[in-house]
């Protein structure tokens, strides 16, 4: 299922793709970064369309996307590839594998087995979904046809002509910063230059009335600077206010960085508080369930409202409008609560 990209345009005699922030000058017979975006007979291909690498049905807040249909059921699927080398990658094993490879499948297909799984949503996740934007494109178009909304999760290393291809079909994302966002940390660790591109995409974004939510993997040792952190929320707060959802997700050890400890809770919670003092309406933890930052509480009376564990909501103290039970404020939550919101399993789905 080979197909020809839309994301790029004719340059000295090669072809520039669009499709991230990298912008790859490719020859004839040659790939990108990505490894899965080639230039043949004078054309770029997507050589992973209809190819999908993992695919499962996740809770939303798997995501994480927390203030967006809360307790949906979203169809989860990848290709091979990425735009970055991130040195601690958990899905490495499909990020770092830079082939056309996977399962063949339509983006038809994708659909009826998302519907059939009784998902809400899709989500273009597990590796960058930037580099498979035509085969993300073809899928959520037919995706909202049938009632589904569509979310990616995203390192946000996009450029502007992606932004304006996804608009159309895109409804959520969930953008990945690493370390605080620290230039230095991002070339060394990631192969990416500093956070600049990532507020762009933001930026634009948000532009597009797009649901934004940030994550910002604090990693030990390398990447969990306050003063940094210091200065990424306060562009982040600049660009997108006091209500967009800030996740910091605690770091495990994995792939070339396996020899890192796990991120001390204690320095997850000076993020938080450095988020609060900033401003931000809605600062939680990743990857640490049970802990009292991952629930919501709301900005008025400071009562919780949506208690969680994990991936998992076991209390909602929301009216159906969103507005708090106790005071009747309104908080920025897209969506209805999910009629799944309290299942307690959900399906791999079985290439």
């Amino acid at each position: 299922m080979v197909k020809e990209a839309s994301l790029y345009k004719f340059e000295s005699g090669r072809i520039r793709c669009l499709a991230c922030a990298r912008k790859c000058l490719i020859g004839e017979n040659q790939v990108g970064f990505c490894g899965i975006r080639s230039v043949k007979g004078g054309k770029l291909y997507l050589d992973v369309y209809g190819k999908v690498a993992a695919a499962h049905i996740d809770p939303i807040e798997k995501k994480p996307l927390v203030h967006f249909y809360p307790g949906s059921k979203v169809f989860s699927f990848s290709t091979f590839g990425c735009n970055w080398m991130c040195m601690y990658c958990q899905n490495y094993d499909i990020s770092q594998r830079r082939r056309a490879e996977g399962t063949e499948i339509s983006p038809e297909e994708i659909v009826e087995m998302a519907l059939a799984y009784e998902s809400e949503g899709i989500t273009y996740t597990y590796n960058e979904p930037a580099i498979f934007a035509e085969f993300a494109h073809d899928t959520g178009v037919i995706a909202r046809k049938h009632g589904l909304f569509n979310t990616m999760v995203t390192n946000g290393y996009w450029s502007i002509e992606l932004v304006d291809y996804v608009k159309d079909f895109l409804n959520a994302v969930t953008v990945d910063f690493k370390g605080n966002g620290e230039e230095k940390f991002m070339k060394r660790y990631t192969g990416a230059t500093g956070p600049e591109p990532i507020l762009e995409t933001i930026r634009e974004l948000s532009k597009r009335g797009i649901h934004v939510e940030i994550t910002d993997l604090i990693i030990p040792e390398i990447g969990d600077n306050l003063e940094s952190a210091k200065i990424l929320l306060k562009k982040i707060y600049d660009i997108l206010g006091p209500d967009i959802p800030i996740h910091f997700l605690r770091f495990h050890p994995d792939y070339k960085l396996d020899y890192l400890p796990w991120t001390p809770v204690k320095t997850l919670e000076a993020h938080y508080k450095v988020a609060k003092e900033f401003g931000f309406n809605f600062a939680y933890l990743g990857n640490v369930p049970g802990h009292p930052y991952e629930n919501t509480y709301c900005p008025n009376c400071g009562k919780m409202v949506i208690r969680r564990y994990g991936f998992r909501i076991l209390e909602w103290h929301l009216k159906e409008d969103m507005r708090c039970k106790y005071c009747g404020y309104k908080l920025p939550i897209e969506g209805k609560l999910s009629k799944h919101a309290f299942d307690e399993r959900f399906e791999s789905v079985f290439l």
